[in-house]
């Protein structure tokens, strides 16, 4: 009996080990996380910012190593860094902006990836009849505001406007899904739409000069204009053009209005969207894209001082 009892003791001795080990062993586990960004302007800071913040408070900053890496612009340099990660087999890879996301999604189908400050995955990865679920090893955050209550501030702002100017990067898929929406809603309001298209950041000048002829300017979430504001605005604002925005960080440079998320709120939702792949175990294919839901309209006191345009009734002063 004393030898029974013993066996027993010791077997529990060994299964409390053995847990005590296991757990702590989870509590001490490092996860890799690679960070692919497109390029550095305000809104796609925040949202890596608001990633890293999340990450690390759900799973200890101790716990987590970000590879962090920018492509200066160039989608083929998206295509280099994530191959990298995998190279390395990351645990999870946080493409920001849609180049960074489609190089991802063509470099594994094993990793999971969440994507940020991406405007429409359906249009993004090719997707016919998006649902809302990407499947597979992606989901993410979406930075998409309601596209036709942008276009209506236009008319708001700007109750006088025949003809509007939309300038984007047609190198981007989500900014000309923008402006396609954008322009039907104008169109159907009776206004004339210009498309003022730019395939590099060394064509914006020219461009932005070219729709200073129309009454009003519109710029959807374009992460390369939003790169090249100081530029715009240089041109822009001496001739009273008033540009609204798709995004905060677009107006700041050069706009006078946006309805625009925060773009470290999006950046931290996709933070907890990892914790729960992470350490929780989550299946990402059953993960729907997630969006703010509560967009602010927002006005740019300087430049509306410049154009002498009153502070839109509704909108909060930007800082």
């Amino acid at each position: 009996m004393k030898k029974i009892m013993a066996l027993i003791l010791a077997t529990v001795l060994i299964a409390s080990a053995l847990v005590f080990t296991g757990c702590t062993g989870e509590e001490n586990k490092v996860y890799n996380i690679g960070i692919c960004q497109l390029v550095t302007h305000d809104a796609l800071d925040a949202a890596t910012q608001g990633f890293k913040d999340a990450v690390e408070e759900g799973l200890g900053k101790d716990n987590v190593v970000f590879n962090e890496q920018n492509a200066a612009g160039e989608a083929n340099t998206c295509t280099t860094i994530v191959n990298d990660f995998v190279s390395k087999n990351v645990d999870l890879i946080m493409a920001n902006a849609t180049p960074a996301l489609q190089a991802a999604a063509n470099s594994t189908v094993d990793i999971p990836i969440l994507g940020t400050s991406i405007t429409e995955y359906g249009v993004a990865l090719e997707i016919e009849d998006f649902t809302g679920t990407v499947g597979g090893n992606i989901s993410g955050t979406s930075d998409l505001a309601p596209l036709e209550e942008q276009a209506q501030m236009i008319l708001d702002i700007v109750p006088d406007a025949k003809e509007v100017g939309i300038i984007y990067c047609s190198a981007e898929a989500n900014s000309a899904y923008q402006v396609k929406v954008v322009k039907e809603f104008l169109e159907e309001k009776d206004i004339t739409v210009k498309e003022f298209p730019f395939s590099a950041s060394s064509d914006v000048a020219q461009v932005a000069e070219a729709a200073t002829a129309c009454d009003a300017i519109y710029i959807p979430t374009d992460n390369t204009a939003a790169s090249c504001t100081e530029t715009i605005n240089n041109v822009v604002l001496p001739t009273k053009t008033p540009i609204i925005a798709g995004e905060e960080g677009i107006c700041k440079g050069c706009g006078v209005a946006t309805l625009s998320i925060s773009y470290y709120e999006l950046g931290k939702k996709t933070g907890e969207m990892a914790v729960e792949i992470l350490k929780d175990g989550k299946d990402i294919s059953t993960m729907a894209i997630a969006y703010d839901e509560n967009p602010v309209k927002k006005y740019n006191p300087t430049i509306c001082k410049e154009l002498g345009i009153k502070a839109p009734k509704g909108f909060e002063k930007m800082k």
